[in-house]
């Protein structure tokens, strides 16, 4: 996954350094022309300058993003750099064309277009404060070799670019406060959704469980065995059982159901402790609940059940005293290709004969049910 981020990252970089790198050959090819027709000359020196600068920076720049050592620097983007010599550049150019100032001014706007979604405001300002310094530079340079210059037209240049500069760092400054409400609202949306997916987690425990006892729910168990049948293997068996707490109407009755709660969640506890990780249990209704062994054959079926009497028989009672505790248990056996109903209707009638022999047992139906 962070490859793949890394990767989305660098192609995005990539393409924006493609933009930057075809927007200077533009100038360079548009200066070519102009000077090709004879429209402006220009000072070779200089000019041999800009170009040699133009070549290795960006030489530097691509190697560094084809080599992915930019992801090495605390900003990969290498934005700040880029837009730096940017500004050096456009300010070597009003050297090289002395002749077009006013008209090169317009080139420092993308320069700083090209950082204000990535920078800061203080960084923004600061560069913008880069731009007006080259400027004045680049015309102290030309004012020293050129006697003849017009002041108020220098002046008047300057005011311009002064203007477009603050300009810039306004529009910076919002773009920025931009930005940050939208990372605010992608931090708020994702908490939301993380506090949604909770409750929809919550939601679907409650569907799936039984409020008193805390084990599934008879919709979810029915759920879990239909799809665990379509998973059967030709040689898996699993192990139902239908249980049923003895004398239960009569624990209500005499110690009331307040009690008689208690007792559904003494099961529970007890139950859960003997059983197997895998193994479902659910409350089937009222004081009757339903388990599921997966791979079990009729001994360990048999062997869990009774285990399980034993232990809710023996269990120590916290807050009541209800004596005789017990349970009585129908079991049978789920093959592949089983009738989930055949099975339940097995184990519903071992359950009937547990009752009619007398209770606190456990009894199967290994075959077909007897009409």
């Amino acid at each position: 996954m962070k490859n793949n981020s890394q990767h989305a990252l660098q192609h995005l970089l990539r393409k924006r350094f493609a933009m930057a790198l075809i927007s200077y050959l533009l100038i360079c090819a548009i200066s070519l022309l102009a000077t090709s027709t004879g429209l402006i000359k220009l000072s070779s020196g200089a000019a041999l300058l800009a170009l040699v600068a133009l070549v290795v920076s960006q030489a530097i720049f691509l190697s560094l993003f084809l080599s992915n050592l930019n992801l090495r620097f605390k900003d990969p983007s290498l934005t700040l750099p880029q837009v730096l010599f940017g500004l050096a550049w456009i300010s070597l150019l009003l050297v090289v064309f002395d002749e077009v100032h006013s008209s090169l001014l317009v080139l420092y706007c993308p320069v700083l277009l090209f950082g204000i979604f990535q920078l800061r405001p203080r960084v923004v300002v600061g560069c913008a404060l880069f731009a007006f310094a080259g400027f004045l530079c680049a015309h102290l340079y030309q004012g020293f070799f050129d006697q003849a210059m017009d002041v108020r037209h220098v002046l008047l240049q300057g005011c311009i670019l002064a203007g477009m500069l603050v300009w810039m760092c306004l529009f910076g400054n919002y773009v920025y406060s931009l930005r940050q409400q939208m990372r605010q609202r992608r931090y708020d949306l994702r908490a939301s959704q993380d506090t949604l997916r909770g409750m929809m987690s919550k939601l679907e425990d409650l569907a799936a469980t039984d409020e008193l006892t805390g084990l599934f729910n008879r919709r979810h168990f029915l759920h879990v065995v239909n799809e665990s049948l379509k998973c059967m293997r030709p040689e898996q068996q699993f192990g139902i059982a239908l249980i049923d707490l003895d004398n239960f109407k009569s624990i209500n009755d005499v110690h009331g159901h307040a009690v008689g709660d208690r007792v559904l969640q003494l099961f529970a506890a007890v139950a859960q402790a003997c059983l197997r990780e895998g193994d479902v249990l659910a409350r089937y209704g009222g004081e009757e609940f339903v388990l599921l062994l997966p791979d079990s054959d009729a001994d360990q079926l048999s062997a869990c059940c009774e285990r399980l009497r034993q232990t809710f028989n023996e269990a120590e009672q916290v807050g009541m005293s209800v004596r005789d505790l017990s349970l009585s248990v129908g079991m049978t056996l789920l093959s592949p290709g089983d009738d989930l109903d055949s099975a339940m209707r097995r184990a519903d009638q071992a359950l009937y004969r547990a009752k009619h022999e007398g209770r606190n047992r456990c009894a199967a139906s290994w075959g077909e049910v007897i009409a």
